[in-house]
């Protein structure tokens, strides 16, 4: 659940980049959709984000200790997924499927490590964060935090200002 709680609030900044700019936010999904719910997010994604944290999660040993190629694994798999992930984001760009707007967002090697730092690699630092909390109430309180932040940005837009992203 943090992954997708980190990509409602990437969603949600995006779509406000889209509200201030008045232009684009910085990644649209346009063509078919089964729904979209924001400028750049649509079921497809968000059943995406949710699977992947429950991948990741399931994909780490039980030892704290582990590590691969002197790495310790959670963040070997936080790096190794992320760069998959832009990989993917990269395909669909190509295809038309995923559009970049700003030219610092563009397929170059300045827009792919953009991608790979705001795009995915923070979504899988917060899943470490919140795996590594000690206690139940840690991780519950964190979590809710990650979809607290999103929820009033949507409340306030979308219930009060009236805006439509």
């Amino acid at each position: 659940m943090t992954i997708f709680g980190v990509d409602f609030f990437n969603e949600t900044w995006n779509g406000w980049v889209l509200h201030f700019t008045q232009r684009s936010a910085f990644w649209t999904t346009p063509g078919d959709t089964a729904l979209r719910t924001m400028v750049g997010w649509n079921i497809e994604i968000m059943f995406m984000f949710l699977l992947v944290g429950i991948i990741y999660y399931n994909t780490l040993s039980e030892s704290k200790k582990e590590k691969i190629l002197g790495l310790p694994e959670k963040w070997f798999w936080a790096i190794g997924y992320s760069v998959f992930c832009v990989f993917v984001e990269c395909l669909l760009n190509i295809g038309g499927h995923l559009v970049w707007e700003y030219p610092f967002w563009y397929l170059s090697f300045k827009g792919v490590w953009l991608i790979f730092l705001i795009g995915y690699f923070h979504f899988f630092c917060f899943a470490i964060l919140v795996i590594s909390l000690k206690s139940m109430k840690a991780k519950l309180t964190t979590v809710g935090i990650i979809y607290t932040v999103p929820i009033v940005m949507n409340v306030l837009a979308f219930g009060f200002w009236g805006w439509r992203y």
